[in-house]
């Protein structure tokens, strides 16, 4: 009976979590130990309810083939049991404390993002993630990365397909991160399966959750709210390092940082001409602006406006920089003084008023964006 007994627990309880781990309709093990608890109370849960389903099942068909009318059998003639309704209701009791307390436990553990070593702020927005690195002066927009030849069916899709971004989210190894998760407009979703993590991003609101990654490597997510008509081109990608590997990074990352404002300085001085700045104006424009305006400036009629032939980009040219740089407020235009460089920023501005036939021929100089970006400080 004891062999009996030991083959049914390995059959039950062993077996069909070796045989799912790995499984494509499984739930992730992930690469936290919080992952780890959610993939074991799952399955512990999930071979509870199987059990359970076979004993019922058993019963039932037991009972229906052995006390058959056709066998001649007469049904028992009661209204009330009390031991058989003490039975029922003890048993369920019973099972839902033992699935309710170690689902109490892991819940509590995933909320609890105290004695953190990092912090992280990360912020929603159509449609991008924008990270920041508390107390450390670290800042920056992750993007989609996917070609649009891809997004357009006119070359083949790859295995990362609408899963990769210019700037991965880079976080150490074996440390302990809090998440601040807030939005600049609607509701959004940090969704990252192998860390068991997903927390919404209210606008107007801080949420808070963590994560401690055991293993370096790269890890994708997506936004999983419907956040709009490009919710879909809303990645999550997270590349974990060592500690060696992150301090370096951070500390490259600041220093790029550097770099960058002495270059923009640097700009100011300088001329560019319009053929150098209608290139980085047409690249600037497919990763930020053509989702909305379309890659031909048509837009999305009675959604979003089209750029060709646009009163705005024929019209006074600060009052076009005044929109790239600071928005419209109650509109999906989002300020992009903090996306990108002056050197873009002008780029871009560049290119809207010099594509799709608008020919103002005006090329627009990142001092012109430096002296906008000044002007609208001290306006506040």
């Amino acid at each position: 009976m004891g062999k009996l007994s030991s083959t049914l627990w390995l059959i039950l309880f062993v077996l069909p979590q070796q045989v799912l781990a790995n499984s494509q309709f499984n739930m992730r093990k992930g690469v936290t130990d919080i992952s780890n608890d959610v993939y074991q109370l799952h399955m512990t849960i999930f071979i509870i309810c199987c059990v359970i389903g076979v004993i019922v099942f058993a019963v039932m068909f037991w009972a229906l083939i052995h006390h058959r009318k056709s066998k001649g059998a007469k049904p028992a003639q009661f209204h009330e049991s009390t031991k058989v309704e003490i039975l029922w209701t003890a048993i369920p009791f019973v099972i839902l404390i033992a699935m309710a307390v170690p689902a109490t436990k892991t819940l509590i553990s995933m909320e609890d993002a105290s004695k953190a070593d990092l912090t992280i702020k990360i912020t929603g927005s159509q449609w991008k993630w924008h990270y920041e690195y508390m107390g450390e002066d670290v800042a920056f927009y992750s993007i989609l990365s996917t070609p649009q030849d891809q997004i357009s069916n006119q070359v083949d899709k790859t295995n990362t397909y609408l899963l990769e971004v210019d700037k991965p989210l880079v976080l150490p190894i074996n440390k302990k991160v809090r998440f601040l998760m807030t939005s600049d407009d609607v509701i959004h979703s940090w969704w990252v399966p192998d860390f068991a993590v997903k927390k919404d991003a209210n606008p107007g609101f801080i949420n808070e959750t963590w994560t401690k990654i055991n293993e370096e490597g790269i890890y994708r997510g997506q936004c999983a709210e419907l956040c709009g008509k490009d919710h879909g081109f809303m990645p999550v990608v997270v590349e974990a390092k060592s500690e060696q590997a992150f301090t370096d990074w951070l500390q490259q990352a600041k220093q790029a940082k550097k770099t960058a404002a002495a270059a923009d300085a640097a700009l100011l001085d300088q001329t560019l001409p319009k053929e150098e700045l209608m290139v980085l104006g047409e690249q600037v424009y497919m990763a930020s602006c053509a989702a909305c305006h379309q890659p031909t400036g048509m837009g999305l009629p009675g959604v979003f406006p089209a750029l060709k032939g646009n009163p705005v980009v024929l019209g006074d040219i600060n009052d076009h920089i005044d929109v790239v740089i600071n928005g419209r407020p109650g509109t999906a235009m989002q300020a992009f003084v903090k996306q990108l460089s002056i050197k873009q920023l002008a780029a871009v501005v560049t290119y809207k008023r010099n594509a799709w036939g608008n020919d103002t021929g005006d090329v627009i100089q990142p001092s012109q964006i430096q002296a906008a970006i000044d002007a609208t400080s001290e306006a506040k």
